[in-house]
């Protein structure tokens, strides 16, 4: 009997692949009342974090926010399994501020495996994906190796297991992260249905084992205790007690590394994908910086049931035999034994350019794509298009308007505005500088600004509106309180104190915070604001804080809108618009932007080209 032909499974929608992506784009389909079905190749990889054990940092941070705000699960797994917590940059502004938790990672994807486990309208079944199965440019199911699952609409989340391989130094294996098993027979039929398939690389550093590290001769790195948490829902937060640790490489691990180039699968050829620019190996920045005396390396435990311990700052591909000479050299790793090797791993993805902004794949209805399939990397960036494309699936079957949200709206519309219109050459990560918008999008307003947006496409419970309402209105109200009045008295004390001169006339508490003084040390002396929250009392600050900034942004945000609301046609033929430059026409017909703010942000497309535009709108002729 041909099992391969059977219907084993009906569902209105399947997710391929239970990482970070793959678990938000399922829990946003079942959570909206879709039949779902999440298939993975191995159950014991659900939710697992095959590269640091950690969730946020800078700009990762605020996805996690914004995908916390509209519903998603990440913020509150991170929040329930951290080993500690520490807010970055706090010596910068606002904007850039970002939440960073260390994770333990087998906690975490125990956790995620059974809210995934407990969410109704949701079966998970182990299983290799072989074929997409489509009729008439719409899909209709899958092929699996227990048959064929029937459903309407399907999201790819492969991660980097299509025909992945791993490579340290001369050995190669045809595998996934961590000696799982890849997916070898899906790359085909993307081809076959007009994906453009390309090669992305990333790696991992060793994991030594935590006993025999010296951090004595390291600096401790605690996590900080004055801190709220990723999701809004979260009442009360671990102990926030295990330690990270801070050491540095040296001219002596460098020199090994220089005199083993030959031997790096990087240098040698048998490496040619394109890796990642903002996390390079170690031989990389040896290689790239040689000025350089020294490079940072974190030690992360990975979890509080485990001794492993994870070598930031370390990830590299070179023999077993150079990765112990090198570790030696490290402050703290003299005497350290090695109880995973780091390695190299190569996979497939798609290009982006062949992506809607909701996702789906241009040239298959009921197709879209999420993580790094998408050409991303990062925990974080996976699971906000995991919950997007999810989501716009589910409101595609439900007959509902698509979700997409602008670049002044969230740093998710940012990353997803990059990918489809920009497109990328190498493993894309979330960085606050690709955010122009940013003082609007900081991670103390997530919810401000996205969950009622969440909650009106049905992601967003009652629950968490409730609560994202309550803090609304202590934002409300925190905020007037600051404009109320001083004593002209009290405030000259107040600044006097302070080495500053007292201005004629009374101020307000808001008028302290724009002189730069704190809403800590203005509450410290004054008193009356101690009852509302810590995020509270941020949002309320920074808004104080950068209120000209905010207005003013507000203006070029209106200015930009106006461009996003003239939609294009998508059957226009741009090579028959009369003034377009011959690159334009080219770009415009491969991306075909849904609007002339798109359209602008096309690289290729400059300010005359979106002219003709807007005249060729104006006309009638679209």
């Amino acid at each position: 009997m041909d099992t391969q032909n059977l219907i084993e499974y009906t569902a209105e929608a399947a997710v391929v692949g239970a990482g970070h992506a793959g678990c938000e784009a399922a829990l946003a389909l079942a959570r909206t009342g879709i039949k779902t079905v999440l298939l993975t190749l191995n159950l014991d990889s659900i939710g697992f974090m095959p590269c640091n054990p950690s969730i946020g940092g800078t700009a990762k941070g605020h996805l996690v926010r914004e995908i916390d705000a509209l519903g998603g699960e990440m913020g509150i797994v991170a929040d329930k399994t951290a080993l500690q917590l520490r807010m970055l940059n706090v010596g910068k502004g606002a904007a850039v501020q970002s939440l960073r938790a260390q994770s333990d990672k087998n906690a975490y994807h125990r956790e995620m495996k059974k809210v995934l486990e407990n969410t109704p309208d949701l079966r998970i079944i182990q299983t290799e994906v072989s074929e997409i199965l489509t009729e008439n440019g719409q899909v209709t199911g899958l092929r699996t190796d227990g048959g064929i699952i029937s459903c309407r609409a399907v999201v790819l989340c492969t991660g980097v297991y299509l025909n992945s391989r791993t490579i340290t130094g001369n050995v190669v294996k045809n595998s996934g992260p961590n000696g799982f098993s890849n997916a070898e027979k899906l790359t085909d039929s993307l081809i076959r249905l007009g994906f453009s398939v390309r090669r992305f690389k990333t790696g991992t550093p060793a994991r030594l084992d935590g006993k025999t590290v010296n951090c004595a001769a390291c600096e401790r790195q605690d996590g900080d205790t004055d801190i709220y948490p990723f999701s809004f829902l979260t009442e009360r937060l671990p102990e926030n007690s295990v330690p990270c640790y801070l050491t540095y490489t040296n001219q002596k691990t460098h020199e090994i590394i220089l005199e083993n180039l030959d031997r790096s699968p990087l240098y040698n050829g048998v490496i040619q994908s394109t890796g990642p620019r903002y996390c390079p190996s170690i031989e990389t920045k040896v290689v790239r910086f040689k000025d350089k005396e020294r490079h940072q390396i974190f030690l992360e435990p990975e979890g509080a049931d485990t001794s492993e311990v994870y070598v930031q700052g370390m990830s590299t591909s070179l023999p077993h035999d150079v990765q112990r000479a090198m570790y030696a050299t490290v402050p703290g790793l003299e005497h350290a034994d090695i109880v995973r090797y780091g390695y190299a791993i190569e996979y497939d993805c798609i290009d982006t350019l062949d992506v809607l902004p909701t996702l789906e794949f241009k040239k298959v209805r009921g197709l879209y794509t999420a993580g790094q399939i998408n050409g991303t990397s990062g925990y974080e960036e996976a699971a906000a298009q995991g919950l997007i494309a999810g989501l716009n699936a589910s409101l595609a079957l439900r007959g509902k308007p698509p979700f997409v949200l602008r670049r002044d709206e969230a740093y998710i519309g940012v990353l997803i505005d990059d990918l489809v219109t920009k497109g990328t050459d190498e493993p894309y990560r979330m960085m606050t500088s690709r955010a122009e918008h940013r003082i609007f999008l900081r991670q103390d307003n997530a919810d401000l600004r996205l969950t009622e947006k969440g909650y009106a496409c049905g992601l967003v419970t009652e629950e968490r509106r409730r609560v994202f309402l309550r803090r609304k209105a202590l934002c409300e109200q925190l905020s007037e309180a600051l404009q109320g009045k001083i004593p002209q008295k009290e405030a000259a004390a107040f600044l006097t104190a302070r080495g500053s001169d007292a201005p004629p006339g009374s101020l307000t508490y808001a008028d302290l915070i724009k002189r730069g003084f704190s809403l800590k040390e203005i509450t410290s002396y004054f008193g009356g604001f101690e009852e509302y929250p810590a995020d509270v009392r941020q949002t309320a600050e920074v808004s104080v804080l950068y209120e000209g900034y905010l207005r003013r942004g507000l203006e070029q945000i209106e200015r930009a809108k106006r461009l996003e609301n003239k939609q294009l046609p998508r059957d226009i033929d741009y090579q028959q618009i009369k003034g377009l430059r011959l690159e334009a026409r080219e770009k415009l017909n491969r991306i075909r932007p849904l609007n002339l703010g798109q359209a602008g942000r096309i690289p290729g497309v400059n300010p005359a080209d979106v002219s003709v535009l807007m005249v060729y709108l104006a006309a009638g002729k679209a």
